[in-house]
């Protein structure tokens, strides 16, 4: 069923857990990241970035998640991921997405404030939720290596508990260590900057880059006060993973088999980050 952003970080906030949030620009990687939410029967939200547009055009692909969420056996949220600019946030609150990210973070504080307050007003007219971030995540999602700049990846919890009152969010990406993409050194997470967010921002908070990091590291930042992991690199590299293997193996003529090799590993691989966000006790 469809439900909001705000409905899921509820619930994990009542578990004291981490809802998974997985990109999904291609059918393969929608199914799988629904399957394992059924399969864990617990709520889910999938997202479509701006920055896949070239990949899969929202247009194609949203009417897509819409409808899969929709016929979900379990609560799934369609959220706009990084949405950069107010048209764009415009065309995924048009085709029924139920929350949107926009972000201004690499922009002057009060341009900012400026373009949130703006998508806050949109989206409250679409009944939708608004995720945005202050401070910057490095790296990108789909390159082979992220950025890391240590002096960059640290949000300054006084100013996000300002930014949090100008704006009107729902939820807070804060930069706490974590990059986009695929590490190209040990994050250093700062869980005390986390729970000084968590005190003085009281919003859900969203950590950005959750692909590649240990178990007790994503365990740790839960229980600072996490709400809300995105993860994608490594779930669309077991994709890659399965399909390099199953060449190798039988040489398949066509491309069905491929896919569906893919989606397997790919649904395997988001249930064992749903579990690691979950706060179960370890096996």
């Amino acid at each position: 069923m469809l439900t909001s952003m705000s409905a899921v970080l509820d619930w994990a906030e009542e578990r004291g857990c981490a809802a998974a949030a997985f990109d999904t620009p291609n059918l393969e990687l929608l199914l799988a990241a629904i399957a394992a939410a059924e399969a864990r029967n617990e709520p889910v939200i999938i997202q479509h970035a701006q920055l896949h547009e070239h990949e899969t055009s929202i247009d194609v692909i949203g009417p897509v998640m819409v409808a899969r969420a929709k016929a979900a056996r379990v609560p799934v949220c369609v959220m706009l991921d990084h949405g950069e600019d107010l048209d764009y946030v415009k065309r995924a609150l048009d085709l029924g997405f139920s929350a949107i990210m926009i972000d201004g973070s690499q922009l002057p504080y009060q341009e900012n404030v400026a373009l949130t307050r703006a998508a806050v007003e949109l989206a409250r007219r679409y009944g939708a939720d608004v995720e945005a971030e202050i401070g910057f995540t490095t790296g990108h999602e789909g390159l082979e290596d992220a950025d890391d700049d240590r002096e960059n990846v640290y949000t300054d919890p006084a100013q996000a508990a300002r930014f949090v009152a100008d704006t009107g969010i729902d939820a807070l990406a804060a930069s706490v260590g974590t990059v986009h993409g695929f590490y190209q050194a040990d994050p250093q997470l700062d869980l005390d900057r986390i729970a000084e967010l968590k005190r003085v921002c009281g919003v859900p908070l969203v950590m950005h880059g959750g692909s590649g990091l240990s178990r007790e590291d994503t365990r740790a930042a839960i229980a600072a006060g996490i709400r809300k992991i995105n993860y994608f690199s490594y779930m669309s590299n077991a994709g890659v993973r399965a399909v390099e293997a199953l060449i190798a193996e039988s040489h398949p003529k066509y491309f069905h088999a491929l896919a569906n090799a893919a989606t397997k590993a790919m649904q395997a691989d988001a249930e064992a980050a749903m579990d690691m966000f979950s706060m179960a006790p370890s096996a």
